[in-house]
């Protein structure tokens, strides 16, 4: 049996593993977690010469949404959120929105990840009534302490990001935010209570 056979959990139903085929399997989600930027970047740029009829392609869009956010002075946190916002459109067409708060929900906090995740449904103040919906659907959560912040992400920073003379900056000047932000998971069903609370 060659090393790397030995260095795998020896279970073949979840019903018989052991400890010590979870610390094996522990010990490898470590570099594949470190990894997880990479992908991000790699799946960003899927989006690249996508344009769906838009003015620009869906890449040019989200790096003009978090270059204005970055410009604004958003942090680092919240421009990776700006930068991610669509990256569920090539696998979530009709629920883009979900796909990336999925995405980013273990690593940014509450109020960012709901921004992102409802941010389609406020978007849509802006272009719902051209297809017959309701342009006001985003009211059913007006009180809610993050209304305000998901209407100024979109009015600010998302719904304007479709400028083709627009200067957005690379995708490669937001690596670095991107590989801190997804460094580590702040809150995860795989972490335990105490190691949650070391990454708050």
């Amino acid at each position: 049996m060659d090393g790397e056979s030995q260095d795998r959990a020896k279970y073949h139903a979840m019903t018989d593993s052991t400890r010590e085929d979870w610390q094996i399997i522990t010990k490898h989600a470590a570099p594949f977690q470190k990894e997880l930027p990479n992908r991000i970047v790699a799946h960003l740029n899927l989006l690249k010469g996508d344009c769906g009829g838009y003015a620009v392609d869906r890449l040019e869009h989200s790096l003009q949404t978090a270059t204005r956010a970055h410009q604004a002075g958003q942090d680092d946190e919240y421009v990776v959120c700006a930068l991610v916002h669509d990256i569920g459109d090539t696998l979530g067409p009709a629920n883009h929105a979900d796909i990336a708060a999925a995405i980013v929900k273990p690593y940014v906090s509450e109020r960012n990840h709901w921004i992102v995740q409802h941010h389609g449904i406020f978007q849509g103040y802006y272009f719902f009534h051209h297809l017959g919906l309701d342009r006001n659907m985003r009211d059913q959560f007006r009180g809610h302490p993050d209304f305000e912040p998901c209407a100024q992400f979109c009015h600010l920073y998302d719904q304007n990001s479709f400028d083709p003379a627009f200067k957005s900056m690379p995708l490669e000047a937001f690596e670095p935010m991107i590989h801190r932000v997804f460094a580590r998971p702040k809150n995860s069903i795989y972490l335990r209570k105490d190691k949650q609370a070391a990454a708050e």
